[in-house]
Order: structure tokens, then sequence, then C-alpha cells
């Protein structure tokens, strides 16, 4: 039986694709610096800023004063730019988003949420209209690992005293979180909803899982 539904958050709950994106293209040009400049150091400490090893605001300092063009004004404005994009994704929700996460509640199934996110994107999370939802949350920048690795699904599931057979797991299938779910033993399904061909989203739809393709559409699986 199920008991728990537990989500992604990156274009599953939320999509950066709805609302104006302020990537490193964007940042670069508001330092006045070619973008492959910014790249050169952006791109090297993802996996760093993933795990919590490096904040936002480490690795942008870093880029200006290598770049000649540090201040703290531009500093401060480009991680307020880089936070308000994160917090406008809250605000273009699925119109299903809502309702299917409270009908999962009314139901009594406990809700978790695993991502991968930076320092920025764990501060936005925490004081999103959805972080009172969730029963559990693990997020790569707080744990110390990120998907795939198997530990932070069995913590979260440690967390909400669940089986992995108890669990649902749902996500737009990037960073092999849909199979490292299913390898564990719970039920995985393809988010569709917000996939968009043409878009720079890393993922594709996936043939070898089932697909969801509105939120509410959860709701007939959480008891197969």
């Amino acid at each position: 039986m199920i008991r728990a539904v537990i989500f992604d958050m990156f274009e599953t709950l939320i999509t950066h694709y709805n609302s104006p994106l302020y990537f490193g293209a964007h940042m670069a040009e508001d330092a006045g610096i070619p973008e492959d400049k910014l790249q050169s150091i952006w791109r090297p400490s993802e996996e760093e800023r993933t795990i919590g090893k490096l904040t936002l605001e480490e690795v942008l300092e870093k880029i200006l004063r290598e770049n000649q063009c540090y201040s703290e004004v531009l500093l401060k404005r480009i991680v307020e730019k880089r936070i308000a994009a994160k917090e406008a994704c809250f605000k273009h929700l699925h119109s299903e988003i809502i309702p299917m996460l409270s009908a999962l509640k009314k139901e009594g199934f406990l809700i978790g949420l695993i991502s991968n996110c930076f320092s920025e994107e764990a501060w936005v999370i925490r004081r999103s209209e959805l972080f009172s939802y969730f029963n559990a949350v693990y997020l790569s920048y707080e744990q110390g690992i990120q998907k795939p690795d198997e530990e932070i699904f069995k913590r979260c599931m440690a967390d909400l005293t669940v089986k992995p057979e108890e669990c649902i797991y749902v996500g737009d299938g990037g960073s092999e979180e849909l199979e490292t779910a299913r390898k564990l033993g719970m039920k995985a399904v393809q988010a569709v909803w917000y996939l968009q061909e043409g878009t720079r989203q890393p993922a594709k739809r996936k043939q070898d899982f089932l697909h969801l393709e509105t939120p509410l559409d959860i709701l007939n699986y959480v008891d197969m």
C-alpha cells in the first residue's frame, strides 16, 4: 500500500520556463563580461554549489574579482536578481499543483521532497508557499549529497518512516532520479506537465517510465 509520495522540485512542482530566466548569460550581461568568462568559473563550481561547499555569493565574488569588475553593489544586484528569478518560479505554478498537494494531504499521504539545489534555491524553497505541504525535505545543498546518490532517497524515506515499496517517486527525470528510485524499490513515475520541446530543459520523456500528464493524475496512481 502506498503511504508516501516523494517529489522532485524543479521542473516537477515548479518550472524555470514559465517566468523570466536568469541564468549564466544574464548574469554575465549584468556583470559586463563575456559569458564564456563567467562560465569558465560558474560551470566547474556546479557540484560544489549543489552539495553545500560553495554559496552563490562566494562563486559570484570570485567571478567578478577575476574579471576586475567586483563591487559590493554589483554583487548584491546580481544576487538579488538571481533570487527574484527563483522566487518567480513559485508564482507561475501549474494550476493543479496546489490542489494536488492539498488532496494528498487530505487523504493522509505523507509528502516528501528531494531536490538538487544551490544555496539561493534552498533559501527560496524554505520560504515558498509549497514548503508547508512537505513532511520531509531533503535538499542537496543542506545534505551534502545529491541525486542520483541513493543515500539522499534513503534519508528521506527514513524520515517519513516508510519502506521503498510504500512510496511513489515523482520527478521530471533529470539526474537519473527515476532510475535510482526504481532501483531502490519505489514506484517511479515521470512528471511531464512542464516538459516543453525546444527549451533548455535537461530532461526529456523517458519511454520506460509511466508519464503523468497533469499533477492531478497522481491521484489515480496512489492506490495502485
